[in-house]
């Protein structure tokens, strides 16, 4: 019974490790066709809308402003949740980096919010020595927690897609390469929209 026990227990904490690791990405309901009064199909929007706790939670940037996701309304954004300690993370970094080339000048954002409790001074160290190129900052506890309560994951990296008009395309957890190439598919639909 004791060893069941243990058992048990180690396998709750290996589960808990494996969290930051996690390959798996929810792709949000792609949008449907619906028909128009003349009978031909039209697209729809029909994502589902950022929370407003993602939208309108004031962030502190990493040159000390206070922004906050929806003033970035009419561009595509990429939310994306990390820490300088976490591999998962800077795995999918270079990723991230070429997005933000390749659309940038397109109306489209990534925001790389830090979620734990490093410095700006180290924060910019990281970033020259990783070649970031897009907008960093920290998120507080509690817009970590609605990421969290849409993604279901306690753990890091998390990232999510909002389209021009404010709604959810993409939610990835976790990383490895499969959630890293699903997530710049769904940049690219998304961009191409």
């Amino acid at each position: 019974m004791k060893n069941f026990a243990l058992f048990v227990i180690l396998s709750f904490v290996i589960s808990g490790l494996m969290a930051c690791t996690d390959s798996s990405a929810t792709g949000v309901d792609k949008s449907p066709k619906d028909k128009k009064a003349d009978g031909k199909s039209a697209k729809k929007d029909s994502y589902p809308p950022a929370p407003e706790g993602i939208m309108n939670t004031d962030l502190k940037s990493l040159e000390g402003e206070t922004f906050k996701v929806s003033d970035f309304e009419g561009d595509v954004v990429l939310i994306n949740l990390w820490a300088t300690w976490c591999g998962p993370c800077i795995k999918e970094m270079p990723e991230l980096i070429a997005m933000q080339n390749k659309y940038g000048d397109k109306g489209f954002k990534v925001i790389g919010l830090n979620t734990d409790d490093e410095t700006p001074a180290q924060i910019k160290t990281f970033a020259e020595k990783q070649n970031l190129n897009y907008k960093l900052g920290w998120a507080d506890k509690k817009f970590i927690q609605e990421v969290f309560n849409i993604t279901r994951l306690p753990g890091i990296p998390q990232s999510i897609i909002i389209n021009r008009n404010g709604n959810m395309t993409g939610v990835f957890r976790g990383g490895g390469d499969k959630v890293i190439k699903q997530m710049v598919e769904t940049v690219d639909k998304t961009m191409a929209e």
